[in-house]
């Protein structure tokens, strides 16, 4: 006897209705949730923001000719981290490259709970779109990620279209990392003397040196150079070294330092030639902290906060200016003059700078006009050429330097040798030769050492040439405190190594540790584990180490990241080499480099959400026998290994060590 239809289908939903509760497959409703619909506040990407459903740069979704009406428009390298909750079933999406662009090349993946579970291979402008299909029972958190294909990030124009979750329980949400403690692991200076820094210095002949010996330890301290040279004097109360040196050559010295509790000393090299900076540039710079809003006094009280803190005596050297201080071309020199409101004597800053045993930096551009809006070092020609803004260049792909220009280069040089600077970031994209040449010319003539930084994003074809003109070349775009900018601008380097060696830097931008902000300074949003990543992986790298915080507010903790001297020296070590990855496995990672003294700064990574034990197979460095290992971040001796350390790495965090021979 059949049932009514009615009743048949009253018992049909009962029966599904049950078991949708008790989970049972094909049976339970599965709710279609948008990826686009999910806040996008918390997707990291390099340039640009993402968009819902919409490219990045807000036309269509259109990938290969096939329009998409919703999905989301991002860009390498970028992520997007969602918390599943263990509640969503499948993921389905259509990626591809974005037809708004011009050469744009990608790849795709997507990880769950740190596994790889999809990737698309490298996908270039014109590709049809691929179909990601995957699985999510019983994954917890899905990363969603695009990486450049390792040719840069130019137009990448990522898109994830028809991008949909299959929800059978708790709503994908953004993933937030967790926190965790901020634990100071480096231990505090002793009171008895400590010579800290760098093992070399770098001087032109006939320019004028300045140079102050870091030391820690209680004051007063009494300093002394055994072997100084002629032609330079050291103030015995401050340790600072000053005068000039007429002839080539190296100079060894030894640095001295003794108060009440006893004495230190440092074998050191003098070497006068052609090369300066001949460790990474260590100091501050005013961008990542007061971004246009920047002023002389702000600034002085950034020198002073970093004297106070003790920066200084562990080789922070560098007060940097960053874009918006200029004013109106005049002067002798027909030179950029600074706006009197807010810088009022360039070379009165400069002087209490010197003062204080530091070192001053400027900004500028070959540009007509600053990102900022301020002049730079060309103008129109005579004929009346219209200067182009770097946002005009960029909507209409235009090349500002090659429209009608006259260059004030060697007039900006001798203006700033005159004020007293000793370090130009000179920013502009894309880096070229004729102007790069043309500003080294410049710095090499105004009679003042005068460190060479070329910001930003370098491309790679023009490597070989810039990189022997100048003394650090930005390899990435402009960092901000999120994981994925700091790891995509940290990782994934390696290409660039072969090009850096003493006085010529691979740099991969700012650190964003402490209070930043670009104008209004915050706390840094990385966490501490991740900060521990940022430190020691720009020391791995032999990276210039920029400080971008503001230094009256430093805390307890960021004092702890800035002042490890056994970190520090990794990056400082006199070899400059940038440590590559050695070995890698899914979301962990192991990165190393030879010092001068025979022994490796290795560095295990874990890039993933979560915890992990990493191994560093001495294999790997070519070593074999008993071998000592030390935790650089505790100053702390771990044990002897013959074949290989492991040990458990935090998410987004790092253990940091010193390999050496036993013996």
């Amino acid at each position: 006897m059949k049932l009514p239809l009615v009743r048949r289908f009253g018992l049909m939903r009962r029966f599904v209705c049950v078991a949708a509760i008790l989970g049972m497959g094909p049976f339970a409703f599965a709710e279609n949730i948008p990826l686009s619909s999910l806040d996008l506040k918390s997707v990291e990407q390099e340039w640009g923001r993402a968009q819902q459903d919409k490219a990045v740069t807000g036309g269509p979704l259109i990938i290969a000719g096939q329009t998409f009406k919703n999905g989301l428009g991002t860009h390498a390298n970028g992520r997007f981290v969602i918390d599943l909750g263990g509640g969503s079933d499948r993921f389905t999406a259509m990626v591809g490259v974005n037809d708004d662009t011009k050469a744009g090349s990608v790849e795709f993946v997507i990880r769950g709970d740190d596994y790889e579970l999809w990737r698309s291979g490298i996908m270039r402008i014109g590709d049809a779109a691929k179909k990601a299909d995957v699985s999510l029972k019983g994954i917890r958190v899905l990363s969603l990620e695009v990486t450049d294909a390792g040719d840069g990030i130019a137009y990448d124009h990522a898109d994830w279209a028809d991008a949909n979750f299959e929800v059978s329980g708790t709503k994908p949400k953004p993933y937030e990392v967790p926190r965790g403690e901020a634990v100071i692991l480096t231990p505090k200076s002793g009171p008895e003397p400590r010579v800290n820094g760098p093992a070399v210095f770098g001087v032109r002949p006939g320019s004028p040196f300045l140079y102050s010996i870091p030391v820690t330890g209680e004051r007063p301290m009494v300093y002394a150079v055994e072997g100084l040279p002629n032609g330079l004097a050291l103030d015995a109360a401050t340790g600072r070294i000053t005068g000039t040196l007429d002839r080539a050559g190296e100079y060894p010295v030894t640095l001295k330092a003794t108060n009440k509790l006893g004495s230190a000393e440092k074998h050191f090299r003098i070497v006068v030639g052609d090369e300066i900076a001949l460790t990474p540039p260590m100091g501050w710079n005013s961008w990542n902290c007061w971004g246009a809003q920047v002023d002389q006094e702000k600034v002085l009280s950034s020198a002073r906060a970093l004297v106070k803190a003790g920066l200084d005596q562990h080789g922070w050297t560098y007060i940097n200016i960053d874009d918006a201080w200029q004013g109106k071309r005049g002067g002798p020199y027909n030179a950029i003059q600074p706006d009197e409101k807010r810088f009022p004597d360039i070379k009165a800053f400069c002087d209490e700078v010197h003062a204080l045993g530091l070192k001053t930096g400027i900004y500028s551009t070959p540009w007509t006009i600053s990102y900022a809006g301020r002049i730079g070092s060309t103008s129109e020609n005579p004929d009346g050429t219209k200067p182009i803004i770097p946002h005009e260049w960029k909507r209409n792909n235009t090349l500002p330097w090659a429209i009608g220009r006259y260059s004030f280069a060697a007039s900006d040089a001798k203006q700033w040798a005159e004020w007293g600077i000793d370090y130009l970031k000179y920013d502009w994209n894309p880096n070229q030769l004729p102007e790069t040449q043309e500003m080294y010319d410049a710095l090499r003539k105004s009679g003042r050492d005068i460190a060479f930084s070329l910001s930003n994003s370098m491309p790679f074809s023009n490597i070989s040439d810039l990189s022997k003109v100048s003394s650090c070349w930005r390899i990435t775009g402009d960092i901000v405190d999120t994981w994925g900018s700091m790891s995509f601008n940290g990782f994934q380097q390696d290409r660039w190594a072969p090009f850096q060696k003493p006085g010529h830097y691979n740099d991969p931008d700012m650190l964003v540790v402490g209070q930043v902000g670009w104008g209004k300074p915050h706390p840094t949003r990385l966490t501490p584990d991740e900060q521990y990543t940022h430190i020691s992986l720009w020391s791995l790298l032999s990276a210039p180490l920029l400080l971008g915080c503001d230094l009256v507010q430093l805390d307890d903790f960021t004092i702890g990241l800035l002042t490890n001297d056994e970190v520090l020296a990794v990056d400082q070590d006199s070899l400059c080499r940038q440590a590559t990855c050695v070995s890698k496995d899914g979301n962990t990672c192991v990165y190393a480099k030879k010092l001068e003294d025979g022994s490796w700064a290795v560095g295990l990574f874990n890039r993933g959400l979560f915890p992990k034990t990493v191994t560093v197979k001495l294999s790997d460095l070519q070593l074999s026998g008993a071998q000592r290992v030390r935790d650089l971040w505790r100053q702390k001796d771990i044990g002897s290994f013959e074949k290989e350390f492991s040990s458990p790495v935090a998410p987004h965090g790092v253990v940091l060590i010193r390999i050496s021979p036993k013996d």
